[in-house]
């Protein structure tokens, strides 16, 4: 006879992953741990990162890798976000207008479909916005085309968030 574990829940999740050291998503029935990226991954995460400080204005903000968004039965830790609320500065949750995801061959299928159906279950969350590492390449899924996948490319594209009042070139991402 098997034991068979019990899937945690959110909140026992959350309460278990403030007290280790790395992070970790939850899948809805168990931590993932969140592994190191590649040196690809994490050029176009600082350059998107950059971009967005450059460009996102107030009353929205442009905030990093570090903070859970809760999603229905999960947590995900987005790449990058935007929030155009007042965040409750004490939390570690955040309540995103946008989410980006930079993609890589390990991650995509997941961002492309789990992801993608978790975010737009998100109220708040009205773009979702997915990276190519490999060339210049977005995939963005807007709340309000119902969710249709616009693709924009080339280094002379831009990528048009009114959403959050904010135009970033590929150009800034892609190019070294």
């Amino acid at each position: 006879m098997s034991a068979s574990l019990k899937p945690l829940t959110v909140d026992e999740f959350l309460a278990w992953e403030r007290a280790q050291e790395l992070r970790f998503e939850f899948d809805g029935i168990q931590p993932v741990a969140m592994t190191g990226g590649s040196l690809a991954h994490n050029r176009i995460t600082t350059r998107l990162t950059v971009a967005l400080v450059q460009h996102v204005k107030s009353p929205c903000e442009p905030l990093g890798p570090e903070l859970k968004v809760l999603t229905p039965g999960r947590v995900r830790y987005p790449d990058a976000s935007i929030i155009c609320s007042e965040p409750d500065e004490d939390s570690d949750i955040v309540s995103p207008t946008v989410v980006f995801e930079v993609m890589s061959p390990s991650t995509a299928l997941t961002d492309r479909r789990v992801k993608a159906m978790e975010y737009a279950a998100v109220a708040t969350i009205q773009s979702y916005v997915m990276l190519e590492t490999d060339r210049p390449e977005i995939t963005v899924r807007r709340r309000s085309s119902g969710w249709e996948a616009e693709t924009i490319a080339g280094i002379d594209a831009n990528l048009d968030l009114p959403e959050a009042g904010v135009t970033i070139p590929l150009a800034a991402i892609y190019l070294r």
